[in-house]
């Protein structure tokens, strides 16, 4: 059975705990948990949704679920409450573990409270923290079966242009040429180097949408602190953020994500290590930054119904200089 959601401040705590310490725990033995290896999955790749709902879960949920899926060997990247699988008909198996998933709700503590109402203003609220259980679809019986099938693969061939037709329904000042990849805030433009220079072509999708994670953090945007120098913390959340986003918006467009910047482990992990809420504020973030870049996926593919198959980069390199 789920588990409830009354909880002492100091659950709520332990909960952060929980989650920090054991993203620690992954990327200490070299696993980067927001890069699964899904050729190695019995679920094609997908973002973990609610099978009743049909909403995609998000922030450090996708996370979450993604690590069940792989370490468990699900065959889907889907999930339900034990009361919503018995209000399709089904039922959890008995003797199913669940997979904890959390939600923030906006929270005023009783101290903000009296500190508010002596100051004669309106009191803060901090995101809390509350649990509940799901299961996969694997671990249910009796539901319909049009919840338990599992996403249909992308077609070979269609992955590049679709992620060619969002970029460019972004608008997003996209520059190919040079030797790096990168975002200048200053200037509000994301560049990054020829298809052709890269060993894997694949790669240059997955620096792509990393560096478009970077751009929806411009103040016009979602407006994220950019004041870090190389090095800096600031500066290592910002690219903890772009990294799981790219990560998102790739499995997202079923591209298989990887790890880009091994190189910021031991950031990553520092930051991490001295604040348990930073990688579940990393992950929101992410989140949100991935879901502007693919609120733009609609138009895309409107624009490409409407126009002749092009080969993957094809429009967007006679952009480049």
């Amino acid at each position: 059975m789920p588990r409830t959601c009354r909880e002492s401040e100091s659950d709520r705590s332990d909960l952060y705990q929980e989650i920090t310490d054991k993203i620690i725990a992954q990327l200490e033995a070299g696993r980067v948990p927001w890069v699964q290896p899904w050729a190695a999955a019995q679920a094609p790749l997908d973002m973990p949704h609610n099978a009743s709902t049909r909403s995609r879960y998000s922030g450090i949920n996708i996370v979450i679920l993604w690590d069940a899926v792989i370490s468990r060997g699900f065959s889907t990247n889907a999930f339900l409450t034990f009361r919503q699988a018995l209000a399709v008909g089904g039922n959890v198996r008995r003797g199913e573990r669940g997979t904890t998933v959390v939600y923030a709700k906006p929270f005023t503590p009783a101290e903000e409270k009296r500190r508010a109402a002596a100051e004669g203003r309106e009191p803060g609220r901090v995101p809390m923290l509350k649990r509940f259980t799901v299961f996969n679809t694997d671990q249910c019986e009796g539901l319909p079966d049009e919840l338990c099938v599992p996403a249909v693969p992308m077609p070979e061939g269609l992955i590049l242009p679709a992620a060619e037709a969002l970029i460019r329904a972004t608008r997003a000042d996209f520059r190919i040429g040079g030797d790096k990849a990168f975002y200048a805030p200053s200037f509000d433009y994301v560049q990054v180097p020829r298809p052709d220079a890269y060993f894997e072509p694949i790669n240059w999708h997955r620096t792509a949408f990393h560096e478009l994670g970077h751009w929806t953090g411009h103040p016009s945007r979602l407006a994220r602190d950019f004041s870090g120098h190389f090095g800096s913390t600031p500066y290592g959340r910002e690219e903890l953020v772009a990294e799981m986003a790219g990560t998102f918006v790739c499995a997202a467009m079923g591209i298989t994500p990887t790890v880009r910047h091994a190189d910021y482990l031991g950031s990553w992990l520092a930051i991490i290590r001295e604040d348990k809420r930073a990688i579940v504020r990393a992950a929101s973030a992410a989140s949100k930054a991935a879901d502007f870049i693919l609120g733009f996926r609609e138009s895309a593919e409107i624009n490409a119904a409407a126009t002749e198959p092009v080969s993957a980069g094809s429009a967007l390199q006679r952009r480049a200089a």
